[in-house]
């Protein structure tokens, strides 16, 4: 069930220093955006991009919908650094080298990481194009062993047994909720629990059904390691689904969705997701300063 392999902490450190010295960007910010959502670099200025396929010890991501390119920039007086595609476990990829990123984020000086992605709503309440801010969620590959931090614990990074409780910074889900109202997005913003599962393959009705019961709100197949390994070393999470179908729950219902039209979603509502998340970021600086030692 684990995976043997184990990435050491120098490799972590060769790739932050091969990219740092090949920008002159410093970034407190990662965004890691979801399927269809890589528009959200295209906001950054005086940009450095760098294909996943030129950067040392990085995997390759093959999913229609996401670019395989790291871009650094400025956004809004602030240095980000945004992955336009992430790496998933149904890749093939170990989740060490799923979440490979973020241990050389973190070895950059990266103090928040928003992480964005596309999902599948469960909730009576949350449609198509709706947004939902990510306030815990529930890591079923984690719950069977499969989790990025077993193995050896690299103390440099995090501690053996790190809480998980808050995982989703309270502050910043706080701030996008009032970003919203103030721009007029109220009626499409809302809070959720996210359930990842390992995919490549979407819910049986059975399985929807389950999920619905556990008090899941929007499914999808990433973000949750991403996340345990953000927490484990110390950094500030934002996370947020845009919601791309409906997940089917009846056996009456003769619709099913496909990742054509999760893109498409994507597409429509991609313009949204960017005024708020270059919003947030544009007002995160006092709330870092509040929070400096308050990291979750």
């Amino acid at each position: 069930m684990h995976s043997k392999e184990q990435i050491g902490h120098d490799e972590y450190q060769n790739t932050a220093d091969w990219l740092m010295s090949h920008t002159k960007h410093r970034p407190l910010v990662a965004i890691i955006c979801g399927s269809g959502l890589g528009m959200l670099a295209d906001t950054l200025k005086c940009q450095d991009s760098f294909d996943y396929s030129d950067i040392p010890g990085f995997p390759q991501s093959t999913v229609q919908g996401h670019a395989g390119r790291l871009v650094f920039g400025e956004l809004k007086g602030k240095s980000c650094v945004c992955m336009q595609g992430r790496f998933h476990m149904y890749e093939g990829h170990s989740l060490l080298k799923t979440t490979f990123p973020i241990r050389v984020f973190k070895l950059m000086g990266v103090e928040t990481l928003i992480v964005t992605n596309a999902a599948g709503s469960l909730a009576d309440g949350l449609q198509p194009g709706d947004i939902m801010i990510i306030k815990d969620h529930i890591n079923f590959p984690g719950l069977v062993g499969l989790n990025p931090l077993c193995g050896p614990n690299d103390d440099k990074f995090g501690p053996r047994f790190p809480a998980m409780s808050g995982c989703y910074d309270k502050g910043l889900r706080s701030l996008m909720m009032e970003i919203a109202k103030q721009m007029g997005f109220a009626g499409l913003v809302q809070e959720g629990v996210y359930a990842m599962v390992g995919g490549p393959n979407f819910e049986t009705i059975a399985e929807a059904k389950l999920l619905h019961r556990l008090g899941v709100d929007a499914v999808g197949m990433s973000t949750a390691p991403e996340v345990v390994v953000a927490t484990h070393c110390g950094l500030r999470v934002f996370g947020l689904s845009l919601i791309t179908n409906k997940v089917v729950k009846s056996y009456d219902d003769s619709e099913s969705v496909n990742h054509e039209g999760v893109l498409e979603v994507g597409r429509f509502r991609s313009h949204t997701v960017q005024q708020l998340v270059t919003e947030l970021i544009s007002r995160m600086e006092i709330n870092n300063n509040e929070n400096t030692n308050n990291a979750s």
